[in-house]
């Protein structure tokens, strides 16, 4: 039977229609939760996208909110990939049954085995040093060398530490368990105690703004909080200090990423963690918040070369996690609020 002319394109425009519509519906897409604000990630999901064509949409939310967001959800989650500061946290997921193990080529190639989980459920995208900013009117470099020499007498009423409540300084002191062990590192953290100058401070910042008013001498912070500072108040008489040269290497921590249980796109959420992992994404996911590529192969953004190369602590960032709980009843012994 002849189909008339215009039943021809009735015919034709019908099927493009389908094909819009099933195109449209079956577009790939990854759901994200992040506790990087947009500010820090969208840049990077709008390359990714421009790049596959593949769609990504985000939540941002406080690390321990995502969490419990991913726990209740269960299988029902539309959250496709995890990103998070800090190894303790995506430590934690792990633990929880929230990630699931990633098999990539491309990401044991771009990231280095101490910044990813041993069982591959999780990978560091940026690196945060944890390191000595001292006051340049009141020590010279050479009279510092390591964290553990700042829990002595010369020290006494010089030291400024952020609250230990924050997970950054109790990551740190997880790592010098694994180091040196429980009793040797509670004498170092109980030196820093009595070495302080005044009560634990609310953050790095802060920390860093008595350095430079001369209330205390020395403290330890996040790079990347220096990097700020600096920018805003060029002119104030702080520099960095690479502890632990010698020895076991800077403190390091990560932002980084898993791929959850129940994805429903894993397909393309490996995709884009692959993309991050990459020299384009990770140019943008270190340098915007001032923090160092995780893979080796990307250089920092100039103005963090300019602080100078260190020695890592080559120590698997999940110790970070495994002895968090150990580190925070420590801390609480010592008197380190």
């Amino acid at each position: 039977m002849l189909i008339p002319r215009s039943g021809y394109c009735f015919v034709t425009t019908c099927c493009l229609i389908f094909l819009l519509v099933a195109g449209t519906v079956h577009a790939e897409q990854v759901v994200v939760y992040s506790a990087r604000i947009e500010q820090l990630i969208k840049p990077m999901f709008d390359a990714f996208t421009e790049d596959t064509g593949i769609e990504v949409k985000f939540t941002t939310d406080k690390e321990g909110a995502l969490l419990a967001r991913l726990k209740a959800e269960g299988k029902n989650t539309p959250a496709d990939m995890l990103i998070t500061a800090d190894a303790g946290n995506l430590w934690e997921a792990a633990r929880t049954g929230l990630l699931k193990p990633v098999n990539s080529k491309i990401l044991e190639a771009n990231i280095p085995a101490h910044l990813r989980d041993p069982r591959n459920q999780w990978f560091g995208l940026s690196v945060r040093a944890r390191t000595i900013v001292y006051n340049t009117q009141k020590v010279k470099p050479a009279d510092l060398s390591t964290y553990e020499n700042l829990a002595n007498p010369e020290w006494k009423n010089r030291l400024c530490l952020r609250t230990s409540k924050k997970v950054y300084n109790q990551s740190l002191v997880a790592m010098m368990i694994a180091e040196h062990g429980e009793a040797e590192t509670e004498k170092i953290v109980r030196g820093w105690v009595r070495n302080l100058a005044t009560d634990p401070l609310s953050d790095d910042t802060r920390a860093m703004e008595f350095v430079a008013a001369g209330r205390c001498d020395v403290t330890l912070v996040n790079t990347y909080y220096y990097g700020r500072l600096m920018k805003k108040e060029p002119d104030l008489p702080l520099a960095i200090f690479w502890p632990n040269q010698m020895n076991s290497g800077v403190h390091v921590n990560i932002s980084g990423a898993g791929i959850t249980q129940h994805s429903r796109n894993e397909r393309a959420a490996i995709k884009l963690l692959e993309f991050l992992s990459s020299n384009k994404a990770q140019n943008l996911f270190a340098d915007i918040n001032m923090e160092y590529p995780a893979n080796p192969a990307v250089a920092p953004d100039p103005t963090v070369a300019t602080w100078g190369g260190f020695k890592q602590n080559s120590m698997n960032v999940a110790t970070a996690g495994e002895l968090q709980a150990a580190a925070v009843k420590l801390m609480d012994r010592v008197g380190y609020r």
